[in-house]
């Protein structure tokens, strides 16, 4: 078996990643304090018993970790958790946005899949973010009341803590009033991202909010307090959806919208109209596991079992993780994998996807074929899986922005929680209403609508419709038991952070840190990107040798897993290029 022979690799290989060997590392070593610094540095792989829970910020790990103490359930601990990433993370999710969560239910052996993505308005065109015969530049576009889609967070996690809630509605939202009322330390990550937005600081309702009065960002370490949202989570606790979706605060939305230098067209009836989805979860083999994950109007999952999938047919677990030979084949089946993503994956209800055929074992097999072991491919075509009509759309190549958020957690009873969620770029719309930002999610769709060939893309925007997401939160099982949560921020990018953490924990037998750890790589399709500053840094002559046109940059993914062995045991890690922590007890 492959597996056996890449083992032997392991410990030579994570001496250089980890200065660490294959044990595991400390875990009793404190939880890292949560105004540290944000730069790389290793973090301790969390262990427990009863419960683990691993959000992006140690604020929203803790409030996660007590609720599970007190008995909550994972979807309770990851609705409290998210309140409290609304506040001290505002640039990457919150109320104001959408996302997708996977939940488990362990005493039923059930799987579901809560679609709170955001919809375009009724009364969106194919020609919204075209200035006459011109399509928008992408800033213009995001800075506006033309992105803002129907928020539908709020909405999915009502659904969920309906379905799978133990703790009362209300007392989900204490920890977050709390610390909204008291205030928070501006953390490093939060200041940085402030400084760097010349957009945020010309809105004026952010304005007040983000900046201090001389007008510079507040420091790091200074304490912010939000009574709004404080007010905004009272109502919400006491009359439930409604009091986001109707009344003033929808008022205040709408208005906030239509009164924009580039208006949008987001309505009262667009608030009150929204519903979630709960759709069937999407699973596919690989190895000895079964993968789960949203289906469409996410790319995401989808695509992380194809290039995994593909992976199979090559001898990638030959060698070392970090080795030239390895990153070139994950490279590979990314190309292919992001070529299909960017033609035939949009909102089901507006067109056929050809999902079945996608993840078709021959279609895969006939795709991994195209993979050379010495040769880098320069850029891959989209291929045509059974039932897929390749001549019917054009090729999209719509930007999706890496400002998003995950949470991981796996409660006392076994059952659990993977949910990622977004606003789309660092601090959504710019737009700040009772104390959140509202997303701009609709530059998601294809703002032109048509390929150069005036072919229409299956991401195109139409009323009601919900746009193409990279968003990959997912769950691993193995003989019908949970063994993994996962999942992360990073935009398009997010699918070979999955799919690397993936192949490290499921191909290699690495822990979930370990996994993590290792330095981000792969293509989407144009170029092939590692992760600037690791270990990586040593392969890229090869690579270059090989045909791949290499980009070092970046690649601060924001992992956060879970995994669960046979004997009930948990493991739990977070990314040391943010701010997460892991927690279990």
């Amino acid at each position: 078996m492959r597996l056996g022979s890449a083992l032997k690799h392991c410990c030579a290989n994570l001496l250089l990643i980890l200065g660490a060997g294959c044990s595991a590392l400390n875990p009793n070593e404190p939880p890292p304090d949560p105004e540290a610094a944000t730069g790389r540095g290793d973090h301790a792989l969390a262990t427990a018993s009863t419960f683990m829970a691993s959000t992006a910020n140690p604020l929203a790990t803790r409030t996660a970790f007590d609720i599970l103490a007190a008995g909550g359930s994972a979807a309770d601990a990851a609705i409290a958790a998210q309140w409290v990433l609304t506040l001290v993370e505002p640039q990457s999710s919150g109320i104001g946005g959408g996302g997708f969560i996977l939940a488990y239910d362990k005493p039923n052996a059930q799987l579901a899949v809560y679609d709170a993505r955001e919809t375009a308005p009724a009364h969106a065109q194919k020609s919204r973010f075209h200035d006459n015969d011109s399509v928008l530049d992408y800033g213009d576009a995001v800075n506006s009341g033309l992105s803002v889609g129907v928020p539908g967070l709020l909405h999915g996690l009502a659904l969920m803590h309906k379905e799978h809630g133990r703790l009362p509605w209300a007392t989900l939202f204490e920890p977050a009033i709390r610390l909204a009322e008291s205030g928070f330390a501006v953390s490093p990550r939060l200041h940085t991202l402030v400084s760097g937005s010349r957009s945020l600081y010309r809105s004026d309702s952010a304005r007040s909010y983000f900046y201090a009065p001389n007008g510079k960002p507040w420091p790091v370490g200074h304490t912010l307090k939000n009574p709004a949202l404080a007010a905004l989570y009272r109502r919400i606790a006491a009359e439930g959806v409604d009091a986001f979706y109707r009344g003033p605060v929808a008022q205040a939305v709408v208005q906030a919208v239509q009164s924009h230098d580039r208006p949008g067209d987001l309505s009262l009836t667009d608030l009150a109209a929204y519903r979630p989805i709960k759709r069937q979860a999407l699973c596919a083999p690989y190895l000895a596991y079964r993968l789960c994950g949203p289906p469409p109007p996410s790319s995401g999952p989808i695509a992380v079992m194809q290039i995994l999938s593909i992976l199979e047919h090559t001898p990638i677990l030959d060698y070392a993780p970090d080795s030239a030979q390895a990153v070139h084949y994950f490279a590979e089946a990314g190309k292919l994998a992001y070529a299909d993503r960017d033609i035939y994956i949009a909102d089901p209800a507006f067109v056929p996807v050809p999902v079945q055929g996608l993840l078709d074992p021959d279609y895969l097999q006939q795709r991994a074929q195209l993979i050379r072991p010495d040769h880098a491919i320069p850029k891959a075509r989209p291929g045509q899986p059974p039932g897929a009509d390749l001549a019917r759309f054009g090729t999209d190549n719509s930007p999706d922005t890496p400002s998003t958020t995950h949470v991981s957690i796996v409660d006392a009873n076994g059952n659990a929680v993977s949910m990622t969620t977004s606003v789309e770029s660092a601090f959504g719309s710019k737009l700040f209403v009772h104390g959140f930002l509202l997303n701009n999610q609709l530059t998601d769709f294809s703002l032109a609508g048509v390929d150069e060939h005036g072919r229409p893309l299956a991401n195109r925007v139409e009323p009601g419709k919900r746009p193409k997401s990279a968003m990959s939160p997912m769950m691993v099982f193995k003989d019908d038991a949970l063994h993994m949560a996962i999942g992360a921020p990073g935009g398009t990018a997010i699918i070979n952070y999955v799919a690397k953490t993936l192949l490290g924990v499921l191909g290699y037998g690495l822990d979930i840190q370990q996994a993590i750890n290792l330095p981000n790589r792969g293509s989407r399709n144009y170029g092939t990107e590692i992760e600037a500053d690791t270990s990586l840094t040593g392969v890229v002559a090869t690579l270059k040798a090989m045909g791949h046109r290499v980009t070092e940059r970046a690649m601060p993914s924001g992992l956060q897993g879970v995994v669960r062995t046979p004997d009930g045991r948990l493991y739990g890690g977070a990314d040391p290029r943010r701010e997460g922590l892991a927690l279990g007890q």
